[in-house]
């Protein structure tokens, strides 16, 4: 089965005085879902490229939580561990799919700026474009407008908010719903990912 890394949110525990690298369950569930082998990497950037290095992933996935510390986050080593993760994965080219805060660090790399938005926390609503219609769910309070080559923009709903993008020929894709936070995961989701990690393409 082949290897894929996840990021984790960074969990600040002022009691015991630690910062902790953490993440839903449901993630390396719905990886495994989509048939491969999920593997958490830390918020530790020498360590991550060692991981990288070592296992030799044939993809990376940008989970949520966290907002990026120049839109008030608090989690600097999470921000600079997958920016570095953006520039190895193209570098070796491997597939990377960000999702919520995966896409806004995408986003960010890409010169693509962030702004608050409303009516876009747990709830569903319905996205149009390029991916064609469906309904996902909604866990974010920042939002992009407008993006920059070579991103595209591949979805997004009726107030204008970004929901999905692409960089084709870096083999980047993103979404702003959560696809591990369905009671059943949706099948369209999951050939995306396979598509995108197997062939290094797009649905």
């Amino acid at each position: 089965m082949d290897i894929v890394l996840y990021t984790q949110r960074v969990e600040i525990v002022e009691s015991y005085k630690e910062r902790r690298d953490c993440g839903d369950q449901m993630i390396p569930k719905f990886l495994h879902a989509c048939g491969y082998l999920p593997v958490p990497i830390p918020n530790l950037l020498y360590i991550a490229e060692k991981i990288i290095e070592k296992l030799e992933p044939v993809g990376i996935v940008l989970t949520g939580g966290n907002s990026l510390v120049k839109y008030g986050g608090k989690a600097p080593e999470r921000d600079e561990t997958e920016k570095r993760l953006l520039d190895i994965a193209m570098e070796r080219e491997i597939p990377i799919y960000g999702f919520c805060r995966g896409m806004e660090v995408i986003l960010d790399y890409f010169g693509c700026p962030l702004e608050e938005v409303k009516g876009h926390v747990a709830l569903y609503h319905k996205i149009q474009g390029k991916m064609g219609q469906r309904e996902v769910n909604s866990f974010h309070n920042q939002g992009c407008f407008e993006v920059k080559g070579p991103l595209e923009v591949l979805a997004f709903t009726k107030d204008g908010v970004i929901e999905s993008v692409a960089c084709k020929e870096k083999n980047i894709f993103a979404t702003m719903w959560h696809p591990e936070r369905e009671k059943e995961f949706s099948m369209e989701d999951i050939k995306r990912i396979q598509i995108l990690f197997k062939k290094g393409g797009f649905l």
